[in-house]
């Protein structure tokens, strides 16, 4: 039976991670984004067709979550290597290009089982975004089909909703009020 994630602490990870800059390699822990929002986001595999368009969007939007103490993170079943070759491809030939947040290599796969991502039988994640707030609790997630990709807007309304510190009614969105009981 799938374990409920929402409202209680994030599960750890530390992780081998590409620059988005394509230049180096470094290593990521859950406890580095200690006294921010995360935006921490699983998608299937490199060099595939839908995932650049979700993770180059995240990046172009990366001064928006950082504007609001919010940091992004990527991470797959690849290894470190095959995501610096992605970030390295220029865009017309299915790469990436240039990021602003870094590439998590889950090589194990345990990241994404501890999410509750993994597809055992074909060894790669599901879709799954999860924000998670500056003392680490896992506060949002959302898991689609592989197929679909996620919206920027729509994790950014969640985002701003969550640190509105209010009750937020149906189609909230920064600006508006809080409900008030």
């Amino acid at each position: 039976m799938a374990e409920r994630l929402v409202g209680r602490p994030a599960p750890d990870f530390t992780m081998d991670t590409a620059t988005g800059d394509g230049k180096d390699f470094g290593t990521v822990s859950l406890s580095d984004y200690r006294g921010k929002w995360l935006v921490f986001f699983f998608y299937p595999l490199d060099f595939t067709f839908v995932c650049p368009t979700e993770i180059t969007a995240l990046s172009e939007a990366t001064s928006v979550f950082s504007g609001l103490n919010t940091e992004v993170l990527g991470v797959s079943i690849d290894s470190k290597h095959s995501h610096r070759a992605w970030i390295n491809t220029p865009k017309n030939d299915n790469g990436l290009g240039q990021l602003n947040f870094p590439l998590a290599a889950d090589i194990t796969k345990q990241v994404a089982r501890d999410y509750g991502v993994l597809i055992e039988e074909e060894g790669i994640a599901l879709r799954g975004l999860f924000i998670i707030d500056p003392e680490g609790e896992l506060k949002y997630q959302v898991v689609n089909h592989n197929d679909v990709g996620r919206s920027v807007e729509e994790t950014l309304r969640v985002l701003q909703a969550l640190q509105s510190g209010g009750l937020c009614p149906m189609n909230w969105k920064a600006g508006d009020k809080n409900l008030v009981v």
